[in-house]
């Protein structure tokens, strides 16, 4: 635990602000920010909290703490789920969840300018007035913000057609740890203008830079997606269906197992098959969906799916998808959760579904497995007992399974909830120690003494 900062050093602070009122270090308020929705990656204690209005009072806050050399973790929202805003000890705590204007939305460009706090749905919404579309998609998009969706470079149900967040990211306004200014990238289609660093920012998770403003590209409003869902008897078949699916125009195919089916059930009680072994939702946009969603259907017959729905209804469709968003806060209504992030190459699916079954037996856990299964992202989530030493002992020797064996398949410890802290001791499996040191020296040269959000990410 870090000590209480002293009056002197308060007031510093306080003076350097300017909003001093933004200044907080009252400890209940202080733990109350402490941490994002990761519950078990470790988090220290910050000794101060500034709940920036202004960018002037980003700019402040990050030119008292790099002339004192004081760790600063920047946080949005906090839905993070790898412990990347959590706060370690002794640092300032910078939130920027205030700084929430949509400044500007350029309807024949396409492109929004956005602060940081402003959440993902608002956008969405802000965008779809117009008929337009703001395609990044998170489960928490009603609660993540747009500068916390770029830190981890967040993905989501699109990813299958629109691609993550950075794909959608076309300029930052980013203060450096010294308090510099800086604007990289353009609002033009293509850029080749120097380094990209604006693709460098995305997905860096505050540890170059605090993101003040972003200019993300907005696409046409799709057309009105027709869905497909289909249960099936065993998870292998599913994993089968997927990647023959894939050869089809989908925006998005979704996947839950048995245990998060019933979880689900058990939330919602919409009348799901709690006796399928696994659940795939299928969408499609595209011109021709009628032939689409045949083919999809063709196929899911075809491995032995026990049931089948086809519906062009918005709402049906709506609401299944929302069933799928839930499935996180179902599996924790069951216990202590520990999520998993994991993508492997959609045709090492029917292994990766297979593998973790098995893990789950050999660790005598239960384990929830739902993803975005059409680009190869799952969440296996791990279910235990946290007052239970060898419950919280198993459940991490799982978590360690899953994860080696999704590397051995030629894939990632994340898809799309960043490192943080949860994971960082694991990167190693996947980086090589060269672009590791590479990725040491490139933080240098944005935060040379190291004082962004340390001991995360890499």
């Amino acid at each position: 635990m870090s000590r209480a900062p002293s009056t002197a050093w308060v007031e510093a602070l306080r003076a350097a602000l300017p909003d001093p009122t933004a200044l907080a270090i009252d400890p209940d308020i202080l733990a109350t920010y402490a941490r994002d929705q990761a519950p078990l990656a470790p988090a220290g204690a910050a000794v101060a909290l500034v709940r920036a209005r202004t960018v002037d009072d980003v700019v402040a806050t990050l030119r008292f703490a790099h002339a004192r050399a004081l760790p600063v973790v920047t946080r949005g929202a906090g839905t993070g789920l790898a412990g990347g805003a959590n706060a370690i000890d002794g640092c300032i705590l910078l939130s920027v969840a205030a700084l929430d204007r949509i400044v500007h939305i350029d309807d024949l460009a396409r492109t929004a300018v956005v602060e940081p706090g402003v959440l993902n749905a608002t956008l969405a919404d802000a965008a779809a007035a117009r008929g337009l579309y703001y395609a990044p998609d998170p489960a928490s998009r009603a609660i993540s913000t747009i500068g916390g969706n770029i830190a981890t470079n967040a993905g989501g149900s699109c990813c299958l057609k629109y691609g993550v967040t950075g794909d959608h990211v076309l300029a930052l306004g980013v203060v450096l740890a010294d308090g510099t200014r800086i604007r990289t990238g353009a609002a033009t289609r293509k850029n080749v203008a120097g380094l990209d660093l604006t693709r460098l920012l995305v997905g860096s998770e505050g540890t170059l830079g605090v993101i003040v403003e972003a200019t993300v590209r907005l696409l046409r409003a799709p057309r009105r997606p027709s869905t497909l869902v289909a249960f099936f008897p065993r998870l292998e078949a599913a994993a089968a269906a997927i990647v023959e699916l894939d050869r089809h125009d989908l925006s998005l195919l979704e996947i839950m197992d048995r245990t998060t089916i019933g979880a689900v059930e058990d939330l919602t009680h919409m009348g799901l098959d709690t006796e399928a072994a696994a659940f795939l939702l299928a969408q499609t946009d595209a011109p021709d969906a009628a032939t689409v969603i045949a083919a999809c259907e063709a196929i899911c017959q075809a491995h032995a799916a026990t049931s089948v729905l086809v519906t062009d209804d918005p709402e049906e469709g709506r609401q299944l998808l929302a069933a799928r968003r839930l499935a996180l806060p179902a599996l924790e209504k069951r216990g202590t959760t520990l999520l998993d992030d994991i993508a492997v190459p959609r045709p090492a699916m029917i292994a990766m579904l297979a593998r973790i079954p098995a893990i789950a037996a050999e660790h005598d856990v239960l384990v929830g497995t739902f993803g975005h299964a059409g680009d190869g992202n799952l969440h296996p989530t791990i279910v235990f007992d946290h007052a239970d030493p060898a419950s919280v002992t198993a459940a991490y020797a799982a978590f360690d399974a899953i994860l080696r064996h999704a590397v051995s398949l030629g894939g990632t410890i994340t898809g799309e909830h960043g490192v943080g802290s949860l994971k960082r001791d694991y990167l190693a499996a996947m980086v090589d120690a060269p672009e590791r040191a590479l990725m040491r020296r490139i933080k240098e040269a944005f935060d040379p003494r190291g004082i962004l959000n340390p001991g995360k990410g890499y």
